[in-house]
């Protein structure tokens, strides 16, 4: 025993890697990577360089992440050299007990592109155990009658090593008696036999001390020893005999405890006690699966069979007589397999995402299926469970690939529960599933969607600068900076240098923000372009139109256009024959407002009058008619105070004074125009006649001259007087008033010319060309008159036709709620302010259709005759702008002349008077 464990001490201190680390490899499967190295090799030592055999680069080692995917951590990766190191213990007993050939299978897993490489390390055995005996000493009983050549089984002893490195015999010490023999069972190990050589003699020696040894052929070789201790008993003369020298039988691995194995028989020849057998392990203890009934001989299942541990059980029993006398035999239990192991399944190299813009085929994870079975009950159908995008794909022994079947998208699924099923082919087969979640990882696929298609938007003018008039909104279903949405103005119809001034936009929260108060009469409408863009890379956008319609407030009073101040300042006066009935149009107020709708319907009302009861109103008109004749105690002159008033509300307003003068003739209102009010105070009244009497002389010499130049203009050219009443020949002076349409002007003019009855009439002209803005349409004025006169310096060849005494308007021209019924001023505006503007554009439509050409200012039929009742003041820009003040309720009717109506017939609802003849007008 000494030199036993002398030769193992130097054992341990022989390099022992040396002779068997080998940096062979061989391809006995695709990609697979074989290693032969020594058991007990020291942590960190180096089985090979992996990286250079898997064919990578020392550079590529951080990018690859090569790393060992296994149960057990026996080996690891260098990530600066790619070696592959040992990591644990190799005991090559401890992993692969007794079997002929121990390797470790794992694989070696590489990212960027992510694959797997199957790897086999064989780990060689080397001569680490030394045999050793069960028990340390044997007592045998020999008979003194034992024949020579009688055999005795001795008890074994085991080894953990294999091959030369395991028992291969056995010695006995020296001696005459006794001699030994090695013997080997089905499993291939091997148990002693001593052998009686000669006759022993009790009287002479009554025992004897033998020593047994074990022996390996290790380099260096191994031992053990046991003592034997051979006791000589008296003559026995029959030793018991097994039925069978080996005993076989085959056991299910589910087989369950309690079971009877099988039962061994043993006969004694011999009487008595020397023939009662009992039945023992020749090896207790090393066998805890099974026992042994001493008395019967019945082999008993103690624990669980597992054919996947141990897979054949062999041992040996003993029969021994009530002599002493001793017979063996061999029993070898073989295991069957049973489908007892359920497959799992083992998901490795599991990604955290799995991009959504993945190609068909990208790999997402690595899949190994283990079944510990053997045969069919080992073979394994793997499948994926439900319907999703992946699919499974073979690799190789057990080991699949999970890998991208259709097109990902996160918007939909932002994960799928991928359930792995592994199901053996065993009977009945068993199965087993594995659940994992895959998250989906979001690309920027999908551009902002606006909550609608168009946005109109309504706001009233006059807003405040800075408010918000507006919000779009725009949603995007990715995630992160894929999914901001920020917000931009692209286009517009306004000017682009202009636009900023008029809205803004939130970035942020797509609010959009007036810069400025607008006007509705300035803009009533624009249209914006915003586009809603991410933050993905590259971006995505989306445009959607907004239309901003500005309403109408009342913020513009109405402005009067007739009557209006004359050029130097003073107020003008319209003048009403003495006669005139009740019902006579005197006037017309004329005025427009910027607004619209509601907002520009305008009223007329008297606010003060010298005489209330003398004058009537039109109430939308703004035509002012004789109420009654003048009576001998009404004065000659009236002042009407007229408010005009907008629909808006508030409603707005402006004043106009009209002074009217009752006089047959221009001479006949000069008096009147200079009258004062009457004072008490004597001393007021002689200043006030002074004053007048002084105004009458100058008019009467103003009048002598204006005479006196008129009769000699008349003498030195007959005709030439009246050639102020033809097209072109009107003065040029200074540009008193420009046709502006749009403020409710018409494009004719007149003027006045003094006759040499002395009676002031006033008849239209129309231009032979088209008025322009900066045109002159009015006569030029003489420095010391008080009307304008016109240029006599042409003169005409035609005499100038009579007065028309048919000047008034007629029912149809006359302005009121239609052109052909008089009824009720009033009316009903629509409630709709577009509405309302769209029948504003149509009366306006209208108006300039008459203002074209359709009906003329004459005093013909089918015009629109004035007189002298509009006094010599109503120049051009105090025509009545029927555009503006015609209103038609409930009727698409426009402004129509109709001939051969007369203004002088009694209208509809009494409110007119009737014409009077040629002779009592002259008169």
């Amino acid at each position: 025993m000494g030199s036993s464990a002398a030769e193992r001490g130097q054992t341990d201190r022989r390099p022992v890697l040396l002779p068997f680390l080998l940096s062979l490899f061989c391809r006995a499967l695709s990609e697979q990577i074989r290693y032969r190295i020594p058991e007990e090799m020291p942590m960190g030592s180096v089985v090979g360089n992996l990286a250079k055999d898997l064919g990578f680069r020392v550079l590529e080692l951080p990018t690859r992440k090569l790393r060992i995917s296994s149960e057990k951590s026996y080996f690891s990766v260098s990530s600066e050299t790619g070696e592959l190191l040992v990591s644990g213990r190799l005991d090559r007993e401890q992993i692969c007990g007794k079997q002929p050939a121990c390797a470790l299978d794992f694989e070696a897993v590489a990212e960027n592109p992510l694959n797997f490489y199957h790897v086999s390390v064989e780990i060689e055995d080397i001569n680490d155990h030394a045999p050793k005996f069960a028990h340390n000493i044997f007592d045998l009983q020999i008979s003194e009658s034992a024949q020579p050549g009688t055999r005795y089984i001795l008890g074994s002893a085991h080894d953990a090593d294999i091959g030369t490195n395991a028992l291969q015999n056995y010695q006995l010490s020296p001696n005459d008696y006794f001699s030994l023999v090695s013997k080997e069972k089905s499993d291939g190990s091997k148990y002693p036999e001593m052998i009686l050589k000669t006759p022993l003699d009790r009287e002479k020696q009554k025992s004897y001390h033998l020593t047994l040894t074990a022996l390996d052929l290790g380099d260096p070789p191994l031992s053990s020893t046991a003592q034997i201790q051979i006791l000589v008993t008296d003559a026995n003369d029959n030793p018991p005999v097994f039925s069978q020298e080996i005993y076989r039988v085959s056991l299910p691995e589910n087989v369950r405890p309690g079971t009877t194995v099988l039962r061994v028989t043993a006969t004694d020849q011999d009487e008595g006690v020397n023939a009662e057998i009992t039945f023992s392990f020749s090896e207790a203890g090393l066998i805890p699966e099974f026992d042994l009934n001493s008395n019967t001989g019945e082999i008993i299942i103690l624990n669980t069979l597992d054919f996947e541990v141990i897979k054949e059980y062999s041992f040996v029993l003993e029969a021994k007589d009530g002599g002493g006398m001793i017979a063996q035999c061999t029993v070898e239990i073989e295991v069957l397999d049973e489908n007892d192991n359920i497959p799992e399944v083992i998901f490795q190299s599991l990604p955290n995402l799995i991009m959504e813009d993945s190609e068909l085929g990208t790999l997402v994870a690595l899949l190994k299926i283990r079944d510990k079975d053997s045969g069919h009950n080992g073979e394994v159908i793997c499948k994926l469970e439900g319907d999703t995008p992946f699919k499974i794909l073979t690799s190789s022994r057990n080991t699949y690939k999970l890998v991208t079947d259709r097109v990902l998208d996160r918007e939909k699924n932002p994960e799928y529960n991928i359930t792995v099923t592994a199901t053996d082919r065993g009977k009945p087969p068993l199965s087993s599933s594995s659940s994992v979640t895959l998250h989906i990882g979001d690309v920027n696929d999908n551009a902002p969607v606006f909550h609608q298609d168009s946005y109109v938007v309504y706001i009233a003018e006059n807003n405040p600068p800075g408010a918000s008039i507006a919000q779009v909104s725009a949603s995007d279903p990715d995630l992160g900076p894929n999914g901001q949405v920020s917000y931009s103005i692209v286009a517009s119809d306004l000017e682009p240098r202009t636009l900023s001034s008029y809205v803004s936009v939130s970035e942020q929260s797509g609010v959009v923000f007036a810069q400025r108060a607008f006007d509705h009469e300035q803009l009533r409408s624009f249209e914006l372009t915003l586009q809603a863009r991410d933050h993905g890379s590259p971006a995505l956008t989306s445009n959607v139109s907004l239309r901003v319609l500005v309403g109408d407030r009342n913020d513009n009073a109405p402005r009067v256009l007739y009557p209006a101040l004359a050029p130097d300042g003073s107020a003008l006066f319209d003048t009403v024959p003495r006669a005139a009935e009740p019902g006579y149009l005197v006037t017309k107020v004329v005025a427009v407002d910027a607004d619209s709708g509601h907002n520009a319907w305008l009223s007329y009302h008297v606010l003060q009058a010298s005489d209330p009861g003398l004058f009537s109103l039109g109430l939308r008109t703004g035509e002012v008619r004789t109420a009654r004749s003048l009576g001998d105690r009404d004065a000659a002159r009236q002042r009407l105070l007229v408010a005009v008033r907008d629909g808006g509300q508030p409603p707005l307003s402006a004043t106009a004074t009209l002074h009217l003068v009752f006089a047959d003739s221009l001479q006949e209102a000069l008096p009147d125009l200079s009258d004062r009010p009457v004072s008490s105070d004597p001393q007021a009244e002689l200043q006030f006649y002074l004053v007048v009497a002084l105004a009458l002389i100058s008019v009467l010499f103003l009048l002598a001259v204006i005479l006196a130049i008129a009769l000699r203009l008349r003498h030195s050219s007959s005709n030439r007087a009246w050639d102020c009443f033809q097209p072109g020949l009107c003065a040029k002076s200074g540009p008193v008033v420009q046709p502006n349409y749009s403020e409710g002007t018409l494009p004719y003019s007149y003027n006045l010319c003094v006759a040499h009855t002395g009676k002031t009439e006033f008849n239209f002209l129309q231009c032979s060309d088209p008025l322009s803005s900066g045109q002159d349409i009015l006569c030029s004025e003489s420095p010391g008159t008080l009307f304008p006169l016109c240029n006599p310096s042409e003169s005409t060849t035609h005499q100038q036709a009579p007065p028309n005494t048919d000047w008034r308007f007629s029912q149809a021209q006359r302005p009121g709620t239609s052109g052909s019924q008089n009824g009720d001023e009033t009316g009903t505006w629509p409630n709709n302010q577009f509405d309302t503007e769209m029948l504003q554009a149509m009366i306006l439509a209208s108006a300039s259709e008459a203002a074209d050409g359709s009906s003329t200012l004459g005093g013909g039929a089918g015009t629109m005759g004035l007189s002298a009742r509009y006094g010599p003041q109503f120049t051009l820009q105090h025509v009545p702008d029927y555009r503006q003040n015609v209103y038609i309720p409930g009727s698409n009717a426009t402004l129509t002349n109709a001939p051969g109506k007369r203004d002088g017939k009694a209208p509809a609802g009494g409110n007119g008077n009737k014409k009077k003849s040629g002779k009592k007008e002259k008169k």
